[in-house]
């Protein structure tokens, strides 16, 4: 269900027409005014008011026709309560909080996995990791034991050998056949091998990382530079804080190609963790004194703490330090996505262009979840159910709230719809047009969601939900329990063994789809 907000953080701008700077009522005017006079006229002045008529309105038609832009804006282990408009009053995000203002909050919205990879694999291709195949981290673990890879050592390890099935068919290649410009700038995840990077996969232009996380100024993960733009590495930026770069590049982006059908992807690496294998910086995340100035109430109480590391005793962020960290991150990045948007409305292509800000996952390091259970990694609601937002002008009412059942599987149909492309018939995906639930014409077709992380099982069906993992399960009514506190697996057997018999079908389904690398035995 839609309902209307009103709140501290909205944003107060008018909400009139803003196409052409908001001349369209100045066009709306001199049409009909020229409507009324050319049956009056003489021939040779009806043809000058028809090309004047044809003039005025050619703009508007033009604007009416254009394909929609795409804007996808991914943070990563950002808390579901660390916005000002999803009930935050310490973290400072007012473009974000004016973005919510201007269209809708997702309360209710869920990503295919608690963790990166995965999640982002869902995300780009609308099918369940277990379908797309990248249903686990394509990670190295040596690195949490303090493990440093020489170059050599490196090159043969998971981490830069695995990626997604290159049968695997991305959003951008779809939207390629309508025309559309595609750039990434940010965090990948996907593979780093050539067949693997963006520009094999659809995208036109890539600056970013193509693993989990890095050091936010080095580019390195633990020691490995791990900078691309395209398909070669670059150490040419090293230093500087990454949030700025993949400001730089999307700006960059939008003044080449503003004037075409653009999908713009930014997955910002804020608030992650630092990738370095010092334990003063890879306990949090890490940003720019500027913004950490921001937040005195906690440089206040901020420092370290002795804590054992590699198996020995190591110096380690305090948990104030962490949440300053985590803070000023999240205001660097909400700052760089207000630029971002800026030149959206500079450009005149905001009220063509949809925009859809989400959380890859539940909230990691420094991060505030609540009301929800757990965090990221786990199969409770704070590992799964994240915070996201939807801007679509004269398409999706502003100042709404949509607490219907939603999931980034219906990111990709949803797109697909609203830009006019069909994927090809023998592609199975996963989720639904969400248009008509935003524009609260429907109800959500979403009754059922499944999540599987080796042994750790959780599953959604209707308002009820189950877990089974190494942290805990039981059965928890979503619609009075939010926080999962009150496990009813007792109390309803016959809802837990309907749960658990959706999930095991769910399994076999899984199975029977056409197999994908690179975990699966084919």
């Amino acid at each position: 269900m839609i309902t209307s907000q009103r709140s501290a953080w909205q944003s107060h701008r008018p909400t009139e027409n803003r196409f052409f700077g908001g001349r369209l009522p100045f066009i709306a005017h001199e049409t009909r005014t020229c409507e009324a006079t050319l049956s009056q006229s003489k021939p040779g002045a009806r043809i000058t008011s028809l090309l004047v008529l044809v003039w005025l309105t050619a703009p508007l038609l033009m604007a009416t026709v254009a394909p929609p832009n795409v804007l996808i804006i991914v943070s990563d282990d950002q808390g579901y309560h660390d916005l000002g408009c999803f009930g935050s009053d310490e973290i400072k995000v007012p473009h974000l909080d004016d973005l919510a203002g201007q269209g809708v909050r997702l309360t209710n919205f869920y990503v295919t996995w608690p963790a990166c990879t995965p999640s982002r694999g869902g995300l780009l291709t609308g099918r369940y990791p277990q379908r797309n195949g990248i249903y686990d981290m394509i990670r190295n673990e040596a690195p949490d034991y303090g493990k440093k890879y020489t170059p050599q050592e490196y090159a043969v390890t998971f981490e830069r050998i695995g990626g997604m099935d290159i049968r695997e068919i991305l959003l951008p290649r779809l939207l390629k056949q309508a025309g559309y410009v595609s750039g990434i700038f940010g965090k990948w995840d996907l593979g780093v091998h050539q067949r693997f990077l963006p520009l094999a996969r659809g995208f036109d232009d890539f600056y970013g990382f193509c693993n989990t996380g890095i050091d936010y100024f080095t580019h390195e993960r633990y020691g490995v530079p791990s900078m691309y733009r395209n398909n070669r590495p670059t150490q040419t930026d090293k230093g500087t804080y990454c949030t700025y770069l993949f400001q730089r590049e999307a700006e960059r982006f939008l003044r080449q190609h503003h004037d075409q059908p653009f999908f713009l992807y930014v997955p910002f690496n804020a608030p992650h963790n630092a990738s370095n294998l010092d334990p003063a910086i890879r306990g949090a995340p890490q940003a720019p004194d500027r913004y950490k100035n921001m937040y005195p109430h906690l440089q206040a109480k901020a420092g370290y703490i002795k804590r054992t590391r590699y198996g020995k005793e190591a110096t380690a962020p305090n948990r104030d330090l962490k949440r300053l960290e985590y803070a000023a991150s999240l205001t660097c990045m909400d700052d760089a996505i207000g630029r971002i948007l800026e030149l959206l409305e500079q450009f005149h292509v905001a009220d063509n262009t949809i925009v859809i800000f989400f959380s890859d996952n539940g909230g990691g390091t420094g991060s505030d979840n609540s009301p929800l259970r757990g965090g990221k990694a786990q199969m409770f609601e704070g590992g799964n159910r994240v915070p996201c937002i939807i801007r679509y002008p004269k398409h999706i009412a502003p100042n709404t709230t949509c607490d219907a059942f939603l999931t980034a599987l219906e990111i990709v149909p949803t797109i697909l719809k609203v830009v006019g492309v069909r994927p090809p018939q023998d592609l199975v995906l996963d989720g639904y047009d969400m248009m008509p639930v935003l524009t609260d014409q429907a109800p959500s077709p979403r009754t059922s969601m499944f999540w599987q992380r080796r042994r750790d099982k959780a599953a959604r069906v209707g308002h009820w939900k189950w877990v089974d993992s190494q942290r805990g399960g039981g059965l928890f009514d979503l619609s009075n329990d939010i926080g999962e506190r009150h496990d009813l697996s007792k109390e309803r057997p016959e809802k837990l063994k309907e749960v658990k018999t959706q999930f095991t079908q769910w399994q076999k389904e899984m199975d029977a789809s056409e197999p994908r690398g690179p975990f699966r035995d084919y």
